[in-house]
């Protein structure tokens, strides 16, 4: 018989959404292209296909085996991923930093940034690590890819994670530096602004925030210097809202 997934943490049954009723798994980039031009948003620089496949297979060139992928940001609740085994996991040596400024119309502009969440060096930082049966890597990673490297931002690379108790290196998706999309000296005023007052066609940065903070009570997972934004980013919109009478 097949191993249960969650027979580990069967409390996170009811919480992740299934793959097959993910709109990820059968995401399509062109059609993120198509949506873009219909809301008038500047060109996002998406990867091309011949691309894609290349960061691909250079991040997984020495990889073999199952494929562990942690998961720091929606990934956690709605990985559109086929898995073995989901685990709690900490990431020592990142953290979840708001470091994304979003100016392409998804939730946010250029003349009002959005910001999300990306994986940045730091102090720590608690998820989940799903677990690809080795051989359905080369076909779950594609979907992966498809979903995180749509174009510039993040980098696929391999890091150590601690899954209680038990050591190992997972896949998953840091924050570019050199991609033009990531400031990470963004300063904390700017963040606690973006986040209250960027919105586009995905919905607004605070439903963003608030939705990632709500799961992650949800599936008991820590961040309390998340909890600290987004309190200031509710202080800041009900500011916002006295002045604006």
């Amino acid at each position: 018989m097949t191993p249960d997934p969650f027979r580990h943490h069967p409390a996170l049954r009811d919480k992740i959404k299934p793959a097959a009723a993910s709109f990820f798994r059968d995401f399509s980039v062109e059609a993120l292209v198509a949506m873009l031009k219909e809301n008038g948003s500047p060109p996002f620089p998406v990867h091309d296909e011949a691309t894609r496949e290349g960061l691909r297979r250079a991040a997984l060139r020495e990889h073999e085996g199952d494929l562990w992928v942690f998961a720091y940001g929606s990934l956690i609740w709605d990985p559109a991923l086929i898995f073995t085994e989901v685990r709690r996991a900490y990431a020592p040596h990142h953290a979840r930093r708001f470091i994304l400024e979003d100016t392409y119309g998804g939730r946010g502009t250029v003349e009002a940034p959005g910001l999300m969440a990306a994986l940045d060096a730091g102090a720590g930082c608690h998820g989940l690590c799903y677990r690809i049966a080795a051989e359905a890597v080369e076909h779950e990673t594609e979907i992966l890819f498809r979903r995180e490297l749509m174009g510039p931002g993040y980098d696929a690379a391999f890091i150590p994670v601690v899954m209680e108790g038990t050591r190992a290196r997972a896949l998953s998706f840091l924050a570019d530096l050199d991609s033009g999309l990531i400031n990470p000296d963004l300063p904390r005023e700017t963040q606690i602004r973006y986040a209250a007052t960027g919105t586009g066609f995905l919905g607004s940065s605070y439903d963003y925030v608030r939705g990632i903070v709500d799961h992650l009570h949800d599936m008991a997972i820590p961040d309390p210097e998340l909890d600290a934004l987004l309190a200031d980013v509710e202080a800041e919109i009900a500011r916002l809202s006295v002045e604006a009478g």
